[in-house]
């Protein structure tokens, strides 16, 4: 990373990425290997039990790997968990907020755990929830709030200290269209800057908002490169959703 804080090159990498359960039949990964530039919004796709929560929680630092490499803005993750940990940022798909605070406490809480402090943080506090949709409701209490905002106050503080690569764990999932919308057009805006790692089972939002997507089934890789190309390359199948079902099979996942 430059004295700028910048990234260059690939921001975020991994390597033949090998995660083995204790007492599992197979690996969780098998041989991971991504490459994922600046800017880009990278969709991780792939049926329940595909590999990619494992995926995430090695990349960003909450599990070790058995074997291989993980990056970030050329920062060994697994050796310097510390120092990488201040690049991601991360949205999970369950609500990561104290719901007895209110959403500027909540921000505020998650701002001074990256180092933010006094005006700086109060205007990252604004901006973030300006950005959000939530400029209203800054001193209301989570646990008072639609599932849409809670949502919306989980993409918030998420991006409270400005991350190089945020982690989206199925941001949108149960929510109103409405929020929906907005959350897509607010990640669209933010490509420019922040490097994103989406997941998502809404085939239609990967195929609008990333510029890139892998398919994952049993921890390996079995698709990727831009939606349009995947399109391209099965003319049988005219969406995303339709290519998804025939790599992966009809077969449900529990």
């Amino acid at each position: 990373m430059n004295e700028a804080g910048l990234c260059r090159g690939e921001t975020l990498t991994t390597d033949h990425l090998v995660k083995v359960y204790r007492g599992a039949a197979r690996p969780a990964l098998n041989e991971l290997t991504l490459s994922i530039g600046e800017g880009q919004i990278f969709g991780l796709l792939g049926p329940n039990g595909a590999g990619k929560t494992t995926a995430i929680s090695v990349m960003n630092t909450f599990l070790r790997p058995t074997s291989g490499g993980v990056t970030v803005c050329g920062i060994d993750v697994v050796k310097y968990p510390r120092r990488a940990k201040k690049l991601i940022g991360y949205v999970p798909q369950d609500i990561a907020l104290y719901p007895d605070l209110s959403v500027r406490e909540n921000l505020r809480f998650f701002g001074r755990i990256y180092g933010l402090r006094g005006k700086g943080l109060e205007r990252r506090i604004d901006e973030c929830a300006e950005f959000v949709g939530l400029e209203g409701n800054l001193d209301q209490r989570i646990f008072t709030f639609s599932g849409g905002m809670k949502r919306r106050a989980n993409l918030a503080a998420g991006l409270i200290h400005e991350p190089k690569v945020l982690f989206l764990d199925e941001p949108t999932v149960g929510i109103d269209p409405q929020s929906r919308n907005l959350i897509l057009e607010r990640l669209a805006a933010l490509k420019d800057k922040t490097t994103m790692v989406y997941t998502t089972h809404y085939m239609r939002e990967a195929e609008l908002l990333c510029s890139y997507v892998v398919i994952m089934d049993a921890g390996e890789i079995i698709a990727e490169g831009a939606p349009e190309d995947l399109l391209r390359r099965d003319p049988s199948c005219t969406n995303l959703e339709e290519l998804f079902i025939a790599l992966t099979g009809k077969q449900l996942r529990d």
